[in-house]
């Protein structure tokens, strides 16, 4: 091998050497780049399972809570629907005794008005006519002259009491609606426990 040869070997393997060195520091650099970016992704792979399982939660849990309103407010409905029935049914109830107790009832109605005793007693077109002259007979019995009206009103039962401009309404309607709210509470007790 001549001189120039073995410069040129020489070179070669220089060359060689040094690419060899830049391969193995760029492999090195290469994996830990490597290294260091799956510990990132790995770590915000973690952070968005994590999140992901939150959302999860926190859907479940949302939903959770509504599904518990809505059945709480179904159950509520329910239970007005009841407690408004029950206010019928006494309704119905009263309206339907029969006519002495009835006519008992309404004259009871008069006497806790406190009427002066001179008071037109006005009622529906069917109570005028079934029970209206043994209404007055009962509420004048206190000696009272009361007169039954001619007018008829559209109320369910019970009576209403004019003098003047002045009326008592004392329509049974009128007295299961001011029950409603003192007794509602009280039903419910009875109904729901």
């Amino acid at each position: 091998m001549t001189g120039t040869e073995k410069i040129i070997a020489h070179i070669e393997a220089d060359a060689a050497a040094k690419a060899e060195s830049i391969l193995s520091d760029a492999s090195r650099q290469c994996a830990e780049i490597k290294a260091k970016y799956e510990e990132k992704a790995s770590a915000l792979y973690s952070e968005k399972i994590r999140d992901g399982v939150q959302a999860c939660q926190d859907s479940e849990d949302g939903a959770l809570r509504i599904s518990r309103m809505e059945a709480r407010k179904s159950v509520l409905a329910v239970k007005q629907e009841m407690v408004a029935k029950s206010f019928s049914l006494a309704q119905e109830e009263i309206l339907s005794l029969p006519a002495e107790k009835y006519v008992a009832f309404l004259a009871g109605l008069v006497k806790k008005a406190e009427p002066v005793g001179d008071e037109e007693l006005i009622l529906n077109e069917k109570d005028r006519a079934s029970i209206g002259e043994a209404l007055l007979k009962a509420v004048n019995e206190g000696g009272w002259k009361m007169k039954l009206s001619e007018e008829t009103r559209d109320i369910a039962g019970g009576v209403i009491l004019r003098r003047g401009n002045v009326e008592a309404n004392c329509s049974v309607e009128l007295l299961v609606d001011l029950c409603r709210s003192e007794l509602s509470s009280k039903i419910a007790d009875v109904l729901f426990q």
